[in-house]
């Protein structure tokens, strides 16, 4: 402890500069405003989020000299590892924190435990283990470390703790490397703060000298502090940026037998249901249930299992998804035909689609398809709806059934599920006829979704006016057909 009266070493976090307020600071000396509304074709999956950033510190310094409710050691497996962070922690904490330690009887990998935090100015200390790296085995290590964050975050929920400061859980001595566990790092504090921000009110990442450029570099592309900056860090977000939780996904997560041994996986998934025979998972002599020659001879026949099924529909999806990350969709997105805007009456993410904006003749539709996986893969995660303005659109704009069947078919099922009303603006008798006939006969699950919508007036009662981008042309053509009311309503300046 201190002595009486001497300056305290530990540092309190509440006089941090937060993330937001160096960027700020910059911006200031360099004489250059903030922009508040910037023209956005395709949003971030980590879009600007002021509140979250405002939680969020990245600090140069030793984590156990901070003053927050708890801060995070990382370890090995018989909590006696003796890294640089973990001799600082034991040292400042006192001998106490080896006797408590002693009870927990160890700690497996990726998970997290507690003891107090004795010496410490930080109530709480976590304890984790992060994965030892290997290249062959990086899925599992991934995982492993993606769990220590995570675990952690949950622990600090359960606790009710205001404050978590997290050292670099990747020690040098276990060889993972520093910018991939970043990414994973970022992501998971990210996607926790989306979905249990209310929890936490500050998260501190501290940091060495050597570690610091990369977290400067990496944090604009998880928690960007203007939608300039979102719009820069997106060409730069990795192919795999993990589920709604942050968790690595991982398309093909088992070993998969095949007819063709030495043919490439992407030329075998593209064979169809003959290439998917097995998963050693599902394998008679792993789980003792089934006969391989069975299933083998029903996939063959088309009866795969539901199972088999969807694991084949997320692989497709995926590639797809990779594609449409690595595709430069410029071209598309400059047509403005698919756009987020607000939120409607109950809280559902909204997207825009402009019939008007789409030439169907003159724009690669599989360039289209990839545009449309690209914006709405994180959109989807959560409940969302769609509207969709018909308005003056002509054959020149219609959408062709084979390509909206396999747009349907392509999607993941995350879409389907969560996709709670298509708002049909301005329809006419033809299009209602060709809606109706489509989702009779090809896509029966979208057909009690559909909100036929004659006028703005009829899709105000469902989504505030302020909550939704209008084109132009729409509100000239709707004050045309239903009256002089909606001129009160400008349309957006981006569209």
């Amino acid at each position: 402890m201190d002595p009486l009266g001497a300056p305290s070493q530990f540092v309190d976090v509440d006089s941090l500069p937060g993330w937001t307020d160096v960027y700020e600071a910059k911006q200031l000396n360099s004489h250059q405003n903030p922009v508040e509304r910037a023209q956005v074709d395709v949003r971030s999956p980590f879009p600007y989020r002021k509140d979250i950033n405002a939680k969020i510190i990245l600090w140069k310094g030793d984590v156990a000299l901070l003053n927050c409710t708890a801060i995070v050691n990382t370890s090995n497996e018989s909590l006696t590892d003796k890294n640089p962070v973990s001799e600082s922690v034991f040292m400042h904490a006192g001998p106490d924190l080896r006797d408590e330690l002693q009870k927990l009887k160890g700690c497996r990998t990726g998970e997290a435990k507690l003891t107090k935090g004795f010496n410490l100015a930080a109530r709480f200390i976590i304890h984790t283990v992060g994965p030892k790296y290997k290249s062959r085995y990086r899925t599992a290590a991934e995982s492993s470390l993606y769990s220590c964050y995570r675990n952690v975050l949950q622990l600090a929920k359960e606790q009710a703790m205001c404050s978590v400061g997290f050292c670099v859980i990747n020690s040098l001595k276990r060889c993972y490397p520093l910018e991939d566990a970043t990414h994973i790092a970022l992501r998971t504090v990210r996607r926790f703060l989306e979905i249990h921000g209310e929890t936490l009110e500050k998260v501190v990442f501290a940091v060495s000298e050597l570690e610091e450029a990369t977290y400067q570099k990496l944090m604009p592309l998880y928690f960007p502090r203007s939608l300039e900056e979102e719009i820069q860090s997106l060409p730069c977000l990795p192919a795999d940026i993990g589920n709604a939780e942050g968790e690595p996904v991982v398309p093909e997560r088992q070993i998969r037998i095949t007819e063709k041994p030495g043919v490439p996986d992407d030329a075998s998934d593209e064979e169809g249901l003959e290439a998917d025979l097995s998963f050693i998972g599902s394998h008679a002599f792993a789980r003792m249930e089934g006969d391989v020659d069975k299933q083998r001879r029903l996939i063959l026949q088309g009866q795969l299992s539901e199972a088999a099924l969807q694991k084949q529909h997320q692989r497709n999806y995926n590639r797809w998804l990779c594609q449409a990350r690595a595709e430069d969709l410029s071209d598309i997105a400059s047509l403005k035909a698919l756009y987020q805007t607000g939120v409607d009456n109950c809280g559902h993410t909204v997207m825009v689609v402009v019939g008007r904006n789409i030439p169907v003749t003159l724009i690669d539709m599989e360039k289209a398809l990839l545009y449309f996986i690209h914006v709405m893969d994180h959109i989807a995660v959560k409940e969302y709806v769609l509207v969709y303005f018909h308005t003056l659109t002509n054959d020149y704009n219609q959408l062709d059934s084979n390509f909206l069947k396999k747009l349907y078919d392509v999607v993941d099922i995350k879409y389907k599920r969560n996709l709670k009303a298509l708002y049909f603006v301005h329809p006419t008798f033809r299009s209602k006829v060709s809606a109706w006939f489509f989702t009779t006969f090809t896509i029966s699950g979208l057909k009690d979704k559909i909100r036929y919508v004659e006028s703005l007036q009829q899709l105000f009662t469902a989504i505030p006016p302020e909550q939704i981008d209008l084109p132009p042309f729409v509100l000239e053509y709707d004050a045309r057909e239903n009256g002089p009311y909606y001129s009160s309503y400008p349309p957006s300046p981006d569209l």
